[in-house]
């Protein structure tokens, strides 16, 4: 709140230094009535809220990135939910680019407002939000990494932050889903995805992107009646490339079971399966299809589209959300900035479903 106040009086000073006397007084008049900083205080504890600054005063193209130009601080401490970015693609199979993804999905972060006009869900009079930056990831050392992104979310989850993670390649889902179990127990999973992600061995090598689901089943980590992966498809390594995940007695919903129809009912049906439990949300941003969503390393075609995206994610209203995640962003192969646009605007819906999320 202090940054957007901060920004709005810079905004003041260069009208009155610009014109003078009345014309400075009269430009002034004609500014739109900011309605997102009128009760800057929550009205059930009395701490401040962070609220981005509006590009009504505010150009988008000014400032440090941050997630939608909310406020940086180090730590998660005091906030109810954070912006965290995870820069890997060490794990990465074939086109590599995700460790950007953090960084671009930022950059076009600031296209987002402070309201959801489909849902009228308010956020930021809602939850104490903040951007507090990057895991220090060893782009050397995969096993490493993994470990630094375990320790880092265990300092988060302490807090009672609930962490909305930019990827960086799925492998980050691991020690992620670690720390969150730790806290949580096992815990239910929204998986939206081309790929189930469930492979045991790749190239010799039971840690990368195409593995984090096989390891979380092993070490109990989820809650396997509560597991459903959308949007599944693409050519396989044997003709049923998910009967693994049903054998967990995991709900799979291939790609077909999508195309042509709104996927409102489907979430239904989800939500009743999760029920009260902690539930964690991984948005594979290839669930798309890459007319949509190019930017990403392993693209498959015939997916779902952005309306389908969100529908999934509004679908999770209700839920207890205890973390969320969108990965697999690849700046390099995104010449539009497409891709990180719809990364950006698929956390911000994330945002909008989490517990005691307001609406207006």
């Amino acid at each position: 709140m202090f940054s957007f106040w901060r920004n709005l009086n810079v905004t003041r000073s260069v009208i009155s230094t610009s014109y003078n006397g009345a014309a400075a007084d009269f430009l002034l008049s004609l500014r739109p009535a900011v309605t997102v900083c009128t009760n800057p205080n929550r009205n059930s504890s009395g701490k401040r809220y962070n609220v981005p600054p509006s590009a009504e005063f505010v150009a988008r193209v000014s400032g440090i990135p941050t997630m939608a130009k909310l406020p940086y601080q180090e730590t998660a401490d005091g906030l109810d939910a954070a912006f965290i970015g995870v820069p890997i693609d060490t794990g990465t199979s074939n086109r590599p680019g995700a460790r950007f993804g953090p960084r671009q999905i930022r950059v076009e972060s600031a296209m987002l407002r402070a309201y959801n006009s489909g849902t009228r869900a308010a956020p930021y009079e809602s939850l104490m939000v903040a951007d507090i930056g990057d895991v220090n990831v060893n782009v050397y050392d995969l096993k490493d990494t993994c470990k630094r992104i375990r320790e880092a979310y265990r300092k988060v989850l302490a807090t009672g932050c609930i962490p909305l993670t930019m990827g960086g390649d799925h492998t980050i889902a691991y020690p992620i889903l670690q720390a969150v179990a730790e806290k949580h127990g096992p815990v239910g999973l929204v998986h939206v995805d081309a790929h189930a992600d469930t492979s045991d061995v790749v190239l010799g090598e039971k840690i990368g992107h195409g593995t984090p689901f096989r390891r979380c089943v092993e070490e109990g980590l989820l809650d396997c009646k509560r597991v459903v992966q959308i949007g599944l498809r693409g050519s396989g390594y044997s003709a049923d490339s998910y009967e693994w995940s049903r054998a967990q007695g995991f709900r799979v919903v291939q790609v077909e079971e999508c195309w042509f129809k709104s996927l409102a009912p489907l979430m239904a049906e989800v939500r009743a399966q999760m029920g009260s439990g902690p539930v964690y949300l991984s948005f594979d941003i290839d669930a798309l299809d890459p007319g949509f969503a190019p930017g990403t390393g392993t693209p498959e075609i015939a997916g779902l589209t952005p309306i389908q995206g969100v529908e999934i994610i509004r679908g999770c209203r209700g839920l207890n959300l205890v973390g969320c995640d969108l990965v697999e962003v690849s700046p390099p192969y995104d010449t539009t900035g497409n891709t990180a646009l719809t990364g950006a605007n698929l956390l911000f819906e994330m945002l909008c479903v989490l517990p005691k999320i307001k609406y207006l």
